[in-house]
């Protein structure tokens, strides 16, 4: 297979949740990210109001909660072009009396981190400028330190409480909860064709395209491998990477058919297909 693009990226997550109403007044209200279309039980958001979306909510009332311990997603990232953005939202977030549960300075990164009202993980983060990330035998150095938050919001000096999210604001990787690390580096680096960015952090893998830090990042911090997964539970329903080369796009699906893994569908610019831990990834190159 050829070198997947330097410019591949996570474009969105579709995720199952409780109650709508509930859900858009976080992601909306709260978040600032903008309805796009809504149809029946399903909302499409994005942080301009325009496609491609984000983030697609699907209600289901009867769904069962995710049991804890089982594979699937351990947060979402969602990235801001600067820490003045970030701050906004932050602040919004914090006088609205929501609960975060850390604050990290990744080297590369600074992140705050919380969860969405179905308890799906969200991190909030802002890349560091690239020349200051380092580079050792072939993997960015990432650690997990404190993180002054005053660096972060002393960038907000203007009066601009505006109730929306800036339209730069992307979906900057996804990390999951794996059964074996072995296993997902098979599926995200000798089949999705992503580097191996960091590979010594402890209980964690991270993959990524190009340069970048990671977007996807592993881990089986809190995995147990006794209990099944319910494809069915509250959560992530799938995520969708675009990797912008149909020729790389085909030669994926016919390496994913080689080596076992499931395609659900496939068409002309686009697949699916379930990776080591059952998780569908839509992979697109539109």
């Amino acid at each position: 297979m050829s070198k997947i693009p330097d410019s591949t990226k996570i474009q969105s997550i579709d995720l199952r949740v409780r109650d709508m109403k509930t859900s858009i007044d976080f992601y909306c209200r709260q978040m600032g990210f903008r309805e796009i279309e809504r149809n029946d039980n399903t909302v499409l958001l994005s942080s301009n109001g325009s496609f491609p979306y984000l983030f697609k909510l699907v209600e289901d009332k009867k769904a069962p909660v995710r049991i804890k311990g089982t594979t699937g997603l351990y947060h979402i990232a969602i990235l801001f072009p600067n820490r003045k953005e970030l701050a906004r939202v932050f602040l919004r977030l914090f006088n609205d009396g929501v609960k975060f549960r850390g604050f990290s300075d990744h080297l590369v990164s600074e992140a705050i981190y919380l969860d969405d009202p179905d308890g799906n993980g969200i991190e909030l983060y802002v890349d560091k400028p690239k020349e200051t990330w380092v580079w050792k035998n072939g993997e960015v150095v990432m650690d997990s330190l404190p993180l002054d938050l005053s660096l972060i919001t002393n960038e907000l000096t203007d009066k601009d409480d505006r109730i929306g999210i800036h339209p730069d604001t992307f979906l900057g990787h996804i990390h999951l909860n794996v059964s074996d690390l072995r296993k997902a580096e098979e599926f995200y680096n000798e089949i999705i064709k992503m580097k191996i960015s960091n590979y010594s952090y402890p209980g964690a893998k991270f993959f990524a395209a190009g340069d970048y830090h990671h977007h996807i990042g592993t881990n089986t911090w809190q995995t147990n491998k006794k209990i099944k997964r319910n494809e069915n539970s509250l959560g992530m329903i799938s995520f969708t990477i675009k990797i912008p080369d149909a020729d790389f796009l085909k030669q994926l699906a016919e390496k994913s058919k080689e080596s076992g893994y499931e395609i659900i569908k496939q068409e002309d610019k686009s697949i699916s297909v379930k990776d080591m831990d059952g998780n569908v990834v839509n992979i697109n190159s539109d």
